[in-house]
This record gives structure tokens, C-alpha cells and sequence, in this order.
């Protein structure tokens, strides 16, 4: 009996020696983290030029460009401390999926819980005339010296737009005083998002084209079908999509 105790007390401590423990966190490393956008029209997926999808006012439409700044991002710890991106300036181009996600480099590993960024090209960038990567104006995403960026951009097609072509245009630009578009956006992680060495946690963010059309402020394509110019009726559209985001999952 005493033998069998023994043998059994053995057996116990090598498998609990075998089971796999986590690697700890270390404050004074980094790692990676992606962020991937995904964009749909309520719920359903955005498919570009060919399905039509209704507005809040009842208005049908096609999507033909759909393009959006995301800015300045910042990852928040659950100690409330801050990861704030280098160079971060990213285009999300609906056309082009190789934009659709971003890898930020060097995050301090840890426990984080939010993340924030602006939608739009801060005030410094949009004074400092065109420049490269996600900002060359090869993008198609700037105006003038004097007027800066286009924040975001919506280009489609209604059958109750007054335009002659029956299109809808939206390019959102201006970035101080009454006209500022720029919006931040904060949204809290469904999970706690670990980084930690080999490996490179993803989160997912859904963006709703139908907010940029509805709540605060009800967009008629038949009133409004084309809007370019710094004003009030673009600082309405940028109220209706900074709501426009939210976090499916982390994986």
C-alpha cells in the first residue's frame, strides 16, 4: 500500500509538471497587434457597385468609392496607460483589401481593454501640403493646400438623386473652426486583448455605412445628392459616422 501511495504521489507531480504554463508578460517588451476594418450596410456586407442597400430616409442606393481615414490610433492598457501608434496614418479603401487591416508595431505587451483613433487627417497633417504613403495624393484623398484632406469619401448612385447622373457624392474635408469634421472615436474590447511575445492578437471593427445617412441627422439624396465643400451639411454627415464603428472580436 505504502508503495502504491508513493508511485501514485510521483505520477501526480510529473503531470503537473507537464501542463503547459502561459509565458509570462514582460513590461519592458513589445509585440505586434492588427486591427482589421470590415464595412457593411447595416448587416449586410458592402459590396461595391452592384447591390443596392436603403437609406433612413427610404432611398436606394449603390456604393461605387468608399474610402476613410483612420488616424492617431491609441491603444488603452487596463491600467490606463496608453500605446500611442507612430506614423499612424491608415486608408481604408473598400476597393483595395489590402488595406482593410493595419499591423501596429512595438505595442508594449499587456492587458488592454479600448482602443481609440480619429476618423480623418489631424490638423498638422492637413497643414503640411501633400506627402507620402497613405497621404500621397495619388489616393484621390486630397483637395488643395488651402482646403487639406478628404476625411472620408461616398460615391454611389439613387434613383431619387436630383443630380444628372443620378449620383451621390459625398467628400467630408475641413478640419478647424465650425467646419471641423475630424471625429474620435473610443471603443471598448468585447475581451481583454493580451499581447504578448509570438503572437499577434487581431481585432476586428465593423463600420456601418447606413450611419453616415441616419441618426442625428436624416440624410435625403433627393434635397442633398452632392456634397464637396467645407459646411454644415458635411459636419452633419460626420455627427451621423462617428457611431459608425464598433468591435465584433478579437482573435
Amino acid at each position: 500500500m505504502k508503495s502504491n501511495l508513493i508511485l501514485l504521489s510521483i505520477l501526480c507531480v510529473s503531470l503537473f509538471s507537464c501542463v503547459k504554463k502561459d509565458d509570462p508578460i514582460d513590461a519592458n517588451a513589445s509585440s505586434n497587434a492588427k486591427v482589421t476594418f470590415s464595412n457593411f450596410v447595416g448587416s449586410q456586407p458592402l459590396t461595391l457597385q452592384t447591390k443596392w442597400y436603403n437609406n433612413a430616409n427610404g432611398d436606394s442606393f449603390k456604393v461605387n468609392v468608399y474610402k476613410y481615414y483612420i488616424t492617431n490610433v491609441k491603444l488603452v492598457k487596463s491600467d490606463a496607460s496608453v500605446y500611442a501608434e507612430n506614423e499612424s496614418y491608415h486608408l481604408i479603401n473598400e476597393a483595395d483589401v489590402n488595406s482593410h487591416s493595419f499591423v501596429m508595431a512595438n505595442v508594449p505587451e499587456g492587458s488592454y481593454t479600448s482602443i481609440s483613433f480619429l476618423i480623418g487627417v489631424d490638423s498638422a497633417r492637413n497643414t503640411s501640403g501633400a506627402q507620402t504613403g497613405a497621404l500621397d495624393p495619388i489616393n484621390g484623398m486630397f483637395w488643395t493646400w488651402n482646403s487639406g484632406y478628404i476625411m472620408a469619401k461616398f460615391e454611389g448612385v439613387s434613383p431619387q438623386s436630383t443630380s444628372m447622373d443620378k449620383s451621390v457624392v459625398y467628400h467630408l474635408g475641413g478640419f478647424s473652426g465650425p467646419n471641423n469634421v475630424l471625429r474620435t472615436v473610443t471603443l471598448t474590447f468585447p475581451t481583454t486583448m493580451i499581447v504578448k511575445k509570438g503572437t499577434t492578437p487581431n481585432v476586428h471593427i465593423d463600420g456601418d455605412v447606413a450611419e453616415w445617412f441616419s441618426f442625428p441627422n436624416v440624410i435625403d439624396f433627393a434635397q442633398k445628392p452632392l456634397l464637396m465643400t467645407p459646411g454644415k451639411d458635411l459636419v452633419n454627415i460626420a455627427e451621423n459616422y462617428k457611431d459608425m464603428f464598433k468591435v465584433n472580436h478579437i482573435d
